[in-house]
């Protein structure tokens, strides 16, 4: 095994704030396991990875109950579950080793978010030297608050703001920083080609 498929934050915390409303990718739920049979079936190793906050209060706090995959995927057996607490998938986790025990040497990530977690990770990754593809059509994202925008701002608010970075343009901008630089861009069909 020389591959493997990082399922980045598919987890109930983001379905459980308001601003799950505005997910960009309608299609992130049956790409992502399109994505995860692909893997299985060509003997990839398989890594799912949950965001956590603790003591935050919020939606990644584990004592609120929401960090927990989203129910529709389900990990295979010996398919492992780690835990962060930062933006990228390998510091503070046995991601790197786990990989390395592998034979690890490509990996093709998606999730949530596409320029948060998942743009990170495949960042981290390019760094250590693995051939990374990233899976956009295998992400999800939301519209971006102006840096001056208040911390409370409503849903509404978010989306009525003018200086809002629309989710269209995060896709485009995180498409634009990896190409060719840290990942292969490519889609859930692209890969189910293979």
């Amino acid at each position: 095994m020389t591959e493997a498929l990082i399922v980045i934050d598919m987890q109930e915390s983001f379905r459980a704030r308001p601003l799950w409303a505005t997910v960009d990718n309608p299609d992130l739920l049956p790409n992502v396991q399109r994505l995860v049979d692909h893997a299985r079936n060509a003997g990839k190793l398989v890594v799912w990875v949950l965001h956590t906050e603790p003591g935050s209060g919020g939606t990644f706090d584990p004592a609120n109950g929401f960090v927990h995959l989203m129910p529709e995927l389900v990990p295979a057996a010996g398919e492992p579950v780690l835990t962060k607490t930062v933006h990228n998938a390998f510091t503070g986790t046995d991601l790197q080793h786990r990989l390395t025990l592998g034979g690890v040497t490509r990996v093709t990530v998606c999730g949530m978010r596409t320029e948060q977690c998942v743009e990170t990770t495949a960042r981290v990754a390019a760094d250590l030297g693995y051939h990374v593809t990233f899976v956009t059509d295998a992400t999800a994202t939301f519209p971006i608050p102006h840096r001056d925008a208040p911390a409370d701002q409503s849903v509404a608010e978010l989306l009525a703001d003018p200086r809002t970075l629309s989710a269209a343009d995060v896709v485009t901008r995180t498409e634009y920083a990896l190409a060719g630089r840290f990942a292969t861009i490519r889609t859930v069909a692209d890969i189910e080609k293979e």
